[in-house]
């Protein structure tokens, strides 16, 4: 039985030395949605938490601006 190791997903932001993520930076902010418009979890991409928050507000603050959709269908 073998056991697969899971490498851990480095934070984007971090390894890039990001300190405020734009709201304006449409084609960044659609690497962290779904095909839906949905925020993806930090599990999936890799987020450290405190980036996590800062996404999800620019995210939020760039769909009420009309750079984002807020859905897709």
């Amino acid at each position: 039985m073998e056991e697969t190791i899971k490498k851990e997903k480095q934070c984007h932001f971090c390894l890039n030395n990001v300190k405020e993520i734009d709201y304006k930076e449409a084609n960044l902010l659609r690497r962290f949605i779904n095909s839906y418009g949905k925020i993806l979890p930090k599990k999936r991409t890799g987020v450290c938490s405190k980036h996590q928050r800062k996404l999800a507000i620019s995210i939020k603050r760039a769909r009420v601006m009309a750079i984002l959709p807020f859905t897709n269908k």
